[in-house]
Parts: C-alpha cells; structure tokens; sequence
C-alpha cells in the first residue's frame, strides 16, 4: 500500500514517471498492433494519442511536456528532410520544386479562397488565411517513405523542396494577414519583412556550415557532436521565428546548411535518425493525435459544414497539385501518390495558422461574444482536417513507396547475391586512425551491403602478449565505429612474421574485393613503401587498393580532386574504383572534380548524366607537370589519385615522384591513392565478382560503356 500511494494515479496522470512510461509503451506496442490490420505506425501514433487524450480516455492532457517533446519532433522532421536531400539532385530538380511548389500552394489558395468565401460565406480575411492553410502541408509520412528506402528518389526530392516554398508562402501570408487586421501592414512591415528574411536565410546557409566545419574539427566526442547539431536546429527555428516565418522554416534550412558535412552513411548520422525515429517523431505524432476531438461531430451542423468543406478542398486541392506535377514530369502513379502522400498532410502550419487566427479578436458581438478571424467552428474543423488528411497521406505514402521499393529490388538481378560478394578488407594497426578507415570503408561500400566489411591485424610471432591485448583494442574500436552506423564489422587477427603475407593470406581465403591501407597523419609516404606494396600486395592481390591519409575528417570535407591519368577507361578495373568515388559523393555529399583526359573524361560525363552527382570536369594529361594542380587546391579539399602498375596502359613515368611530390607540398592535406584491378594480375576466374563483362586493355569503347553500366546498375 505504502508504494502504490507513493504513485499518483488519479486521471488525468500527473506523476511523471508514469506519464513517461504510458508514452514509451504507445510507442512500443502501437505500431506492431495496428500494423497487423496495415495501418501505418504514424497514423497509429495519431490514433493513440487521440486515446490516451483530453478528448478520448483522458489519460494524459497535452501540457507543456508535451508540447515540448512534440515542437522537438517536428523540428527533427523538418531538418531530417533537409539533411537526408541529395542536393546534387536537389540543384538539377530545383525547378521542378519550384513549379510543384507553386502547383501546391496556388491551387489550394485559389479553391481554398472560393469556398471559404462563396460556399461558407466568410469575410475575404477569413478565407485567404483558410486558403493559406491548404496550401501548407507536414512531411508527417517521411519517416515511414525514409524507413522503406524511397528518400532519395526523384519524386520525393521535388516534393521536399516544393513544401519549403509553399509553407515559406502560406506562413507569409499568415503574416501579412495578421499585418491587415492589426493594421500593421505598410511600407515599414515589407521592408522589415524582406531584410529579416534574407538575413536569415544568408546566416543559415553561409555562416552554419562554417561554424559546423570548425566544431567537427576539433571535437570528436559523439555526444558533442550530437548536442551540437540540436543546438543548430533550434538555432536555425529561433532565427527563423524572428525573422517572421514559422520556426519549421529554420529547421529545413539548418538541414540543407548540415547536409554536407554529415555524411548519410556517418555514425552521426545513425544517431540523429535513431533518436528522431525512437523518441521525438512518435512525440510529435502523439501530441497531434491529442488535439483530436472526436466530439465535434456531433457539436453543430455549422461544424460538420465546415469540417467537411475543409477536408474535401485540402485533399482535392492536394490530389490535383500531385496530378498536374506527375503529368507535367511524366512521374508514375506511384510516385504521385508519393507526392500526394507527402503533400496531403495537414498539420504544423496549418495549427500555427488557426491558433493565431482564432486568438485575433476583432470585435464582440451584442451579447459580449468575441468576433474571432478564425471562428470556434473552423477550430474544430481544422483539428477533423488534421485527422482525415494524416489519415489519407499514410495509405497512400505507405503504398507509393512500397510498390517503389519492391519495383527497383525486382530491377536489379541477383543484387542481395552481388552484395555479398563486396567484401573490404581494413588492415589497421594505430588506434588514431582507425575510426577514419572504418567509416571510409563504409563510405566507399554499397549501402545494401552492412556484412562486408573485414578489420585485420597481424601480430608478429615474436612480439610479448601485450601486443595481443593492443590488437583486441584495436580490433573492437573498429568493429564499435562500423556497428555505429548498423554495419557488421569482421575481426581478424592474424599472427605471421610478414605482414604482405598475411594481408594476401587474408584476401585468398575471405575473396576480398577491396583494401584500405591507413597512413598515420603525421607522417608522409615513403617510396619504400610503394616499392613494398607494389612487389607485394599488388602483384599478388588484384584488387582495389586504397591508400589514406586522414588529415582531417571525412565529412568536413568540401571536395574531392581527383586526378585520373590517360587511358585509365581502358583498364579492367576501371569501372569498380569509379563505383567507390561514386560512392564517397553519394553518402557525404562532397563535390567531385575530375582532373584527366578529354576521352576519360567523356566516359566519366556519361556516367554523371545517367547517375547525377554534383561533378566539375577539367582536361589534364601532362603528369610531368603534377604540381600545376596544387594552384587550384583549397583547403577542406581531399585529393584522390589514380595510379596504376607498370607496363599498365594508364601508367606514366611521373607516377613514381607522387609519393614525394605529396610528403612536400600536401603534407596537412588528407590523399587518397587508388591502385584498380588490373589484367594480368590474377586470371579473371579467381575474381569474386559476377555478371560483370571485364575490360581488357584496349577494347572497345561500346563494351566499356556496358560494363560500366553494369556495375553500376548493380550498386
């Protein structure tokens, strides 16, 4: 008796402990249970808090722990949106965000405005500021489109871009409305208005990636870096507030502002989605489903009139943009309903326009009742609207992105089989480098493939037991840092005199396809130790061989140079280090520049228009004359080399003075060597890779072509 006194248990609940503990088993049980009768987890969420509500059982009320918790998760929806956008994409599609953009917001205004003024009868105010709440929407279906795998595709792009302008156009409507019945608006508010904006915006986008550069330098503790990124956010919807729009504004910006400098496939990156998913999304979505009174249909006819008119004009509105943006880009029917169950949701916006309507009062009538610019009816419409629109974006997301995702697994043969077949092999030995080779390997990998990755350490026979304790150390900070970002990381220890043999010992026996060999920061390259790697590791292993140095890390990287050298095309193992460069810009976000031959060069472009990144190309042969290139390197750059074996076709003379050309003049610079798979190494039978028509020397440009398209098909 004592302890259950102890606990308030009387309704609605208090003791926080309890509260705490209702939310996290909501969140826990909701979306197993009604995901067994194919309703999505959010909508879930939704239905659970209008349970759990003031309006349902009222077990909970919606407090300012709430609140609280759910601003938190809108926030995080928003910035996960800006920071999960590929921005090569984004810049190529920005028009086509502008033009869905403009589809979702002046549709929605032009139906909204009609009926709210012709059909319902109110003033012009009243319907333009009803219409501006149709035309903003939520990405409440993100989260579930993200967890399929669907992010990146085209359709979800253009929809991401085109909500930031129609929400930035909605919310300023909202302000300039509020401006005219408060009287506000003048030459002053458009001026203040203006100039708050582009300050704004500039701050975020040129003085946050700045800032976030220079905190990424120098502290590497996970939590740091983790708090730090929630300050950006909230920093960003503070700027944004003061500068006049809605603090959702901010927090997409402050995603767009990260998006380079954390690398979708970095520990970072698991973390912000892990704790966005676990905790302050399903708070958001509870806190929605709060607001859900379900007693409104039953109030008055003039709320049923309204609500109706509401949900039918907000989701036809929506529907009609999604139509007219699938027929203009030729989209699927999937990808519209992507769209559509994107740009359907009503939520953030639309609350943050009718509390600030309902609470302008502009006059009272004869019995002392206010006259509100947004009345009590509208209130509870608006709250239905929210219900029925979640509702009606979680089927249809939920079914657009499953059919997507089940299309481009059935598109590509073989695939769960070829991904297997990567396997990246990290030989490390110092304990400060090893975190920046594990997440380099998962950067260059596919993303599909989260078991290929191997750490190898090779103990010399003769060395006391110490050195056995060190290498588990070792080994387990990489198997930590690759787990960190839900990769399974194999460890390897080995005990053998010569540590080639070992290293080609462990490539034979576990067929790997790629290794990553780590420089220590403060140290150059030998030419001793090409010598050695070249007479050992590379005549006996045809694989693809990386050497790194990481100078800083990875993701404060601006931009990669990569220096290709002639004929490289015509190489055999051309095509899978193209993959891995590929790969690096994919998942950080980083520019490439392309430094080679006008052939080479030619080859590289048709990739870029088939699998857009953000590349820059410039012609370059004259290797006698490497240090002409050190004129255009800025800092924050990563050179990536492309080097070759001797009596290779892409191999020149002056490849021997790299190692001292970069001891010399980019000793803080972080470098990559990348020796391909060549022919004549090992015969093609023993490679470990399938469906792949391999390049000899000189073939054909049409079967270079094919088997690039291969490959990359297959990634």
């Amino acid at each position: 008796m004592t302890l259950i006194s102890i606990l308030d248990t009387t309704l609605p609940l208090t003791d926080p402990i309890l509260k705490f503990l209702l939310i996290l088993m909501i969140i826990l049980f909701a979306p197993i249970l009604l995901n067994k009768i194919k309703i999505p987890h959010l909508l879930g969420l939704i239905i659970a808090g209008a349970v759990i509500g003031p309006y349902g059982i009222n077990l909970m009320e919606r407090d300012s722990s709430i609140i609280l918790s759910g601003t938190a998760g809108l926030l995080y929806i928003m910035f996960l949106a800006g920071l999960e956008m590929n921005m090569a994409d984004f810049k190529k599609n920005s028009g086509k965000s502008m033009v869905f953009g403009m589809y979702t917001f002046l549709i929605p205004m032009g139906l909204g405005f009609i009926s709210g003024y012709y059909v319902l009868n109110f003033t012009w105010p009243t319907s333009v500021l009803l219409a501006s709440m149709f035309a903003s929407h939520t990405l409440i279906a993100y989260p579930l489109i993200s967890s399929l795998g669907v992010a990146k595709n085209k359709a979800v792009n253009i929809t991401v871009g085109g909500t930031m302008i129609t929400d930035t156009l909605a919310l300023l409507v909202l302000a300039v409305i509020v401006g005219v019945t408060t009287g506000e608006v003048n030459t002053e508010f458009w001026i203040r208005l203006s100039v708050s904006l582009v300050l704004f915006a500039l701050i975020v986008m040129l003085i946050f990636p700045i800032i976030a550069r220079w905190f990424f330098k120098r502290f590497d503790d996970k939590v740091s870096q983790y708090i730090f990124v929630l300050v950006m956010v909230y920093l960003g919807a503070v700027l944004a507030e003061l500068a006049g729009v809605e603090a959702i504004i901010g927090a997409f910006l402050a995603g767009l502002a990260l998006n380079r400098l954390i690398p979708s496939t970095s520990p970072l990156m698991n973390r912000i989605e892990f704790v966005g998913n676990a905790i302050f999304i399903p708070f958001f979505l509870i806190g929605v489903g709060m607001l859900i009174d379900y007693r409104v249909f039953f109030k008055d006819n003039e709320t049923i009139k309204v609500a109706a008119v509401m949900i039918v004009v907000a989701t036809f509105s929506k529907f009609l943009a999604a139509w007219l943006t699938q027929k203009t880009f030729k989209f699927s029917a999937d990808e519209r309903r992507l769209i559509f169950g994107l740009s359907n949701a009503q939520a953030a916006a639309t609350l943050a326009a009718v509390l600030v309507g309902y609470n302008i009062i502009l006059g009272e009538t004869s019995s002392g009742e206010p006259i509100r610019l947004l009345s009590e009816s509208i209130l509870n419409g608006t709250i239905l609207m929210i219900l029925f629109t979640c509702t009606i974006a979680s089927f249809a997301a939920q079914k657009g992105a499953k059919n997507i995702a089940l299309a481009e697994a059935s598109d590509i043969t073989d695939e769960t089989e070829d991904e297997e077949l990567e396997r990246i092999l990290i030989p490390i030995n110092n304990l400060e480098t090893t975190e920046e080779l594990v997440n380099l390997g998962v950067t260059i990998k596919s993303k599909k493939n989260t078991d290929g990755l191997y750490a190898l350490k090779i103990i010399d026979n003769t060395t006391p037991d110490s050195s056995d304790k060190k290498a588990k150390i070792i080994l387990n900070k990489a198997a930590v840092t690759a787990a960190a970002t839900d990769n399974k990381l194999h460890e390897l220890l080995r005990y053998d005199l010569n540590i080639v043999n070992g290293i080609t010992s462990v490539v034979k026996e576990n067929k790997i396809t790629d290794i990553i060999l780590g420089l220590h920061v403060a140290k150059g390259i030998s030419a001793s130790f090409i010598g050695h790697l070249t007479e050992g590791i590379l005549t006996k292993c045809n694989t693809t061989t990386l050497i790194y140095k990481p100078a800083q890390p990875f993701g404060t990287i601006k931009r990669h140079v990569i220096i290709v050298p002639e004929h490289a095309e015509k190489e055999l193992g051309f095509p899978f280090w193209l993959i891995k460069v590929w790969n690096i810009a994919r998942n950080s976000g980083a520019k490439l520049h392309f430094y080679g031959h006008k052939d080479t060069l030619k080859i590289i472009k048709e990739v870029q228009t088939k699998h857009p990144i953000e590349c820059e190309f410039e012609e370059f042969s004259a290797w006698e004359d490497f240090l002409i290139l050190s004129r255009n390197f800025h800092k924050d750059d990563n050179l990536i080399i492309i080097l070759s074996r001797k009596d290779k076709p892409s191999y020149h003379s002056s490849m021997n003075k790299i190692p001292h050309y970069l001891n010399r003049y980019f000793e803080t610079t972080s470098y990559i060597l990348i020796f391909p798979m060549q022919a004549g190494v090992m015969d093609k039978s023993q490679m470990n890779l399938k469906n792949a028509t391999f390049i000899e020397p000189m073939e054909m440009l049409e079967d270079i072509r094919k088997n690039i398209s291969n490959i990359f098909k297959r990634k």
